[in-house]
């Protein structure tokens, strides 16, 4: 398993989104989710200038400052999985669960949290189609 990311998403010429930009792990199933907030995000903030010519890298870089913080964020929640849910024990106890998972076993309502962070982002794109 792998997470990581470039430092640099782009070059001249070049943008680099989604898996080619952020290795995900697989858990939590958000790498596709990612992908296409990437590719949204692209479509936002470059794609009506690409319809009249060449990008500048000004232009591929906003990309990158737009969809880093999450994606940081997320990986530090895959990191956290892997190390306190997937691998990880909390104490000796064969049958003890992380803290933050036994909250969520105390308290069903806490679940929407993780379930929407999962399935919508911290930072959900929408295409803004602005007659472009």
């Amino acid at each position: 398993m792998q997470i990581n990311r470039l430092r640099d998403w782009c070059r001249d010429g070049l943008l680099c989104i989604g898996d080619s930009a952020h290795a995900m792990s697989p858990a939590g199933g958000v790498g596709i989710n990612l992908a296409i907030q990437d590719a949204v995000a692209t479509a936002n903030l470059v794609g009506g200038k690409l319809r009249a010519g060449p990008v500048s890298l000004d232009d591929l870089r906003n990309v990158q400052a737009r969809r880093e913080w999450p994606t940081r964020l997320i990986q530090a929640m895959q990191v956290f999985i892997h190390r306190h849910v997937v691998t990880g024990q909390t104490s000796n106890r064969k049958d003890s669960l992380p803290f933050v998972v036994s909250l969520l076993k105390w308290f069903p309502v806490l679940r929407q949290i993780p379930a929407r962070f999962i399935g919508i982002g911290p930072r959900p794109e929408h295409y803004w189609n602005r007659g472009r």
